[in-house]
Parts: structure tokens; C-alpha cells; sequence
């Protein structure tokens, strides 16, 4: 079963796929967010698909949205695998690295990705991202994750590497937050269909293999991530989390950084594809 919302900018409405065949959920929610996910919203629309109550709708067309309105927050993993952190010149980290992205940075999974005026170091990240369904907080252990989880996407962690590394002040978040910087989707997948540590994930530039790796080599795994995370901070249903992203990025040194009019395309085995171009922007 796949979530997703569907339609222009701003004016985005819930669908749900099932065995190919999408299905309008607007009987069921007026939009998949916080206040639908913490509703038990996902066994809803489940109840709904077996009673045979949503009229099958034609999406052919339809622009994709980012799967969750309006997310509180987005909480960033940095460095969660051990190769990637070697590329960086760092040593894989004790305890999960924390940073955060601006929740409109959150755009649909083929939009646009604005690169900044001046800005000569955006590169691309593909990442699982978890969707919370239920408040957290001090979780008991990592297996009490399970229950606040609601599903999994993909993330495109877009970065402009000066500003998270060269004018930081020693954190990311300066590097993170341009908008666009956070396509997301295309579906919500709830969290009982995905093993979140055996999938595969992948990225392109221009047609050209840019990242190639597994979830399974997550220095921290995706419930010890949630447990972690409810010690320090609140989590609320709607909320983002990105696991971090694999080797292969133009931080490496190995791959020239975006340039106006390239095209990424980023996926993961059994959540779908992103696909973006670049645009620079121009002030004035």
C-alpha cells in the first residue's frame, strides 16, 4: 500500500495505491499529516480498502507531492555510514550526529531543486527517511520504536557543502536549509511492509551511477535512531527523520558538484524514484 498526495503546488490531495489501482481518500482525510497519521490514519484507509468504500480515480498526469503535509519538523542523521564518513575525512561516529532542515525545504519527489545564487558546492544525498505516527518521547529501548513509526520514504538531502562546512560556525544546518533542499517521496509505505535494514539504495546524476549501497550498512539502525532521538527532543506524529545517506557524493572529490540543468535521479528498492533537475536562481 502506498500513500500519496497528488496535485498541484499547495493544492495537493490524498490517494491512496493498492495492486496498482489508486484510490481517492478524501472520504477517509482531507490530507495525509500529523493529525491523520496520529488518528490511526494508515488502518483507516486500510478498513476503507477492504469494506470497498473509495471510488478508484484516475491520477495519469497528476504533479506528485511530498507524501507528508507540512512536516514540524525534519531531524537529520549525519554520517551514518562508515564509508561515507571516510569520504567526508571524518571517523564514523560514537552516537548518531544530529542536525535539522527547515520543514519547508520539503518539496515533491520530481520538483525543481532551486540551486542558491552563488552557490558552487550543491551536492545529493539519497536516504531512507522515516515518517513518525505517534508522539515519542524516552522510549524504553529500540524495539518500543516500532510502535511510533508509521511508514518510510525517500529523502534527496540536497547540501551545499561551503555553507555546511567552509561558514558552518561548526554546524550543517547553514547547508541544508535552501529551499527545495529536501525532496521527499513519492509514497508513504506504512512501516509493517519495509524492512527498513535490507534496502537498496541508489543514485544518478545525468544518467551516470552516482551512489550504490544497502540500509543494512547503517551505522546506527533505523529503531535505535527513533530510541535515540525521544531521549533528546519530542517527536510528533508528521514528523521527518533522514538515516543519512551512503558514499558516493561530490564531497568526495570523486564527482563534480550540480551545475545548472542537471538531472538526479535517486531511489530505494521498494519505496519508488525521485527524479529532479536543477535551476539556478536568479535575484532581481
Amino acid at each position: 500500500m502506498e500513500l500519496l498526495r497528488l496535485g498541484p503546488i499547495g493544492h495537493e490531495r490524498p490517494y491512496v495505491r493498492e495492486a496498482g489501482t489508486a484510490y481517492d481518500l478524501s472520504s477517509v482525510t482531507p490530507d495525509i499529516d500529523g493529525a491523520f497519521l496520529a488518528s490511526d490514519g494508515i488502518a483507516r484507509v486500510r478498513a476503507a480498502l477492504r469494506r470497498g468504500e473509495l471510488p478508484a480515480a484516475d491520477v495519469e498526469g497528476l504533479r506528485i507531492g511530498a507524501p507528508i503535509a507540512r512536516p514540524t519538523a525534519v531531524v537529520c542523521i549525519g554520517q551514518n555510514y562508515a564509508a561515507h564518513a571516510v569520504e567526508s575525512g571524518s571517523e564514523p561516529p560514537e552516537h548518531p550526529v544530529i542536525f535539522f532542515k527547515h520543514p519547508n525545504t520539503v518539496v515533491g519527489p520530481n520538483d525543481v531543486v532551486l540551486l542558491p545564487p552563488g552557490a558552487e558546492k550543491v551536492d545529493w544525498e539519497v536516504e531512507l527517511a522515516i515518517v513518525i505516527g505517534k508522539t515519542a518521547r524516552y522510549l524504553s529501548s529500540p524495539d518500543a520504536a516500532r510502535e511510533v513509526i508509521a511508514g518510510y520514504t525517500i529523502s534527496n538531502d540536497v547540501s551545499e557543502r561551503a555553507y555546511q562546512l567552509d561558514v558552518s560556525g561548526g554546524q550543517w544546518s547553514k547547508g541544508k536549509c535552501s529551499e527545495t533542499f529536501n525532496p521527499l517521496g513519492p509514497a508513504l509505505v506504512p512501516a509493517d511492509e519495509v524492512d527498513p535494514q535490507a534496502l537498496r539504495l541508489r543514485s544518478f546524476v545525468n544518467g551516470e551511477p552516482r551512489q550504490d549501497s544497502s540500509t543494512a550498512d547503517m551505522i546506527f539502525p533505523v529503531l535505535q535512531i527513533v530510541h535515540e532521538l525521544s531521549q533528546y527532543l519530542v517527536l510528533e506524529p508528521g514528523d521527518v527523520i533522514n538515516t543519512g545517506t551512503p558514499q558516493g557524493v561530490a564531497l568526495s572529490g570523486r564527482f563534480p558538484y550540480l551545475q545548472d540543468g542537471d538531472e538526479m535521479t535517486i531511489e530505494i528498492e521498494g519505496l519508488g524514484r525521485q527524479h529532479q533537475r536543477t535551476e539556478r536562481m536568479h535575484l532581481g
